[in-house]
């Protein structure tokens, strides 16, 4: 599967110049115009980067990237700005950016970079396809939709991000603080509630009995594991 990845330019003509060049490469492209689209985009749809650019309407692009790490989101992020200073490098690298490329560029460069980030990116699980489905659960990898039953069942960002998770681990035993650092990008204990409590709002809209759930299961003092 091709690496996902989210533009955030207003500038049309770099927007559409950058994105050609990367999806001939392969990638899969997704558009923000302004920073609180970049934002939305960014905390709502699982990519496997961010390319975001520092002078957005709306909304900059240091808001952004500090935003969108404080939302707990762990995607790669690469800043791009036309200033050179050294102070934007330095902020932006301090408060969550992963990269930085000044403009103007050259697309070797820019293309190396991205290789480069995803190669030090968490490794994703290997899913099975664009598709998924475990008993009346049909779950649409691609267009972040599931399914029950043939009707749409509302998930927010965090639970479907939790739930591809679960898929992508069949049968394994995941622990909380695994889900934790994986699935929001947390590592302190302090916070394993907030697994406990996703986990049974996945089990309330999917399983027909949550009390006994038959996809999500407990294991006693370690965690869980999702058996389709």
């Amino acid at each position: 599967m091709h690496a996902n990845l989210l533009l955030v330019e207003d500038e049309q003509a770099l927007l559409m110049t950058v994105g050609d060049r990367l999806r001939n490469e392969g990638y899969v492209v997704e558009y923000a115009t302004d920073g609180d689209e970049g934002f939305e985009k960014a905390t709502q749809l699982p990519f496997d980067l961010i390319i975001l650019d520092i002078m957005l309407p709306r909304r900059s692009g240091f808001v952004v990237c500090r935003d969108i790490r404080q939302a707990g989101v762990i995607t790669p992020i690469l800043m791009l700005t036309a200033r050179g200073q050294t102070e934007d490098k330095v902020m932006g690298l301090k408060i969550g950016a992963d990269d930085y490329v000044t403009k103007p560029f050259e697309m070797q460069e820019l293309t190396a970079r991205i290789e480069a980030l995803l190669r030090r990116a968490p490794s994703s699980p290997a899913l099975p396809s664009d598709s998924y489905q475990f008993g009346s659960i049909f779950v649409d990898l691609r267009g972040t939709e599931v399914a029950r039953e043939g009707a749409l069942v509302d998930l927010s960002a965090r639970e479907f991000q939790l739930l591809r998770y679960f898929i992508g681990h069949p049968g394994s035993t995941l622990s909380r603080d695994e889900l934790l650092k994986q699935v929001w990008g947390y590592s302190a204990k302090v916070y394993t509630r907030t697994v406990d409590v996703h986990v049974a709002s996945l089990r309330q809209k999917l399983e027909n009995d949550p009390r006994q759930p038959r996809f999500i299961l407990t294991v006693q003092g370690l965690g869980y594991k999702f058996k389709p």
